[in-house]
Parts: C-alpha cells; structure tokens; sequence
C-alpha cells in the first residue's frame, strides 16, 4: 500500500512517513489483523486495501502513537484502538539521504481501551493472562493423576 499520488507536478513528494524513528514506505496487513480487525471493529467484508488506506491516513494525520514510551511493538491509533506492528527494513530502497526505509507489518488489533478495560494496562493483561493459563494447565494435570 504505497502512496504516490503528488499534487503538483515535478515536484517532490516524500513517499514514506516518519513514526518514531522509522521511515515507513508499505504497510502490510496480515491475514490475523484482518480477521482481528473485522471482529473487533465490527467492520464485516473489510478489505486489505481499505484497511491499508486507513492506516496510511491514519499516519498521514499522526494519528498513531506508541502504547509505552520505549517499547516499538505496541501502538494506539486515535488514543483507543490498540494495534500490534512489527518493522522491515526493504530492500534496495532508501530515502533522498540514504537512509533505510520500512515495511510496517500490521500484525493484530487488539481492540479498543473504551470497550475493553483491560487493554487499559497491557502488561498487567498478559501476565494474568499467562498465570490464568498456567494454573488451568495445573488444574487439568491434577485430574489426570
């Protein structure tokens, strides 16, 4: 999903957006994201395309920031829906200046924090999640024995 549309002609347009420190040139939604994002946005018969112009405004706009502070996996779109990214360096493409640009890999959405409290506080989230599983793992080993 590249945007190369400029509005005048022979000038030069910038054809990445800048995210923290990564120059993102194409995004990819995975096939999990998208099932993710239909289900939890209720958007049935969402395509891979739409979902990919809506991120690309949704960059374009500064729309999306970083969940935590130092950690580059975790991201808010508009302060409420919570997405998970991973980055690629592409190949053989760089900027004016040399320096590498991205692939953002939309890899899930988690959903939104106004509908689900406990997005709210994600490393928290996890590790119930993990001792919640762990002990259901105990539990099941006991009735076997």
């Amino acid at each position: 999903m590249r945007d190369k549309g400029t509005e005048r002609w022979s000038t030069y347009e910038p054809f990445y957006i800048t995210l923290n420190d990564k120059k993102i040139a194409d995004i990819v939604i995975t096939h999990h994201a998208r099932q993710r994002y239909e289900e939890r946005l209720k958007a049935e018969g969402a395509q891979q395309e739409e979902i990919g112009a809506w991120m690309w405004e949704c960059l374009k706009q500064n729309r999306i920031t970083p969940y935590y502070k130092n950690e580059q996996d975790v991201y808010l779109i508009d302060e409420d829906l919570v997405m998970v990214a991973e980055f690629s360096e592409l190949e053989h493409e760089r900027d004016l200046i040399g320096n590498p640009l991205h692939q953002m890999i939309i890899v899930t959405f988690l959903g939104r924090m106004s509908e689900t409290i406990e997005l709210r506080d994600l490393k928290s989230y996890y590790s119930w999640l993990r001792h919640s599983r762990r002990m259901t793992l105990v539990k099941n080993s006991r009735k076997r024995k």
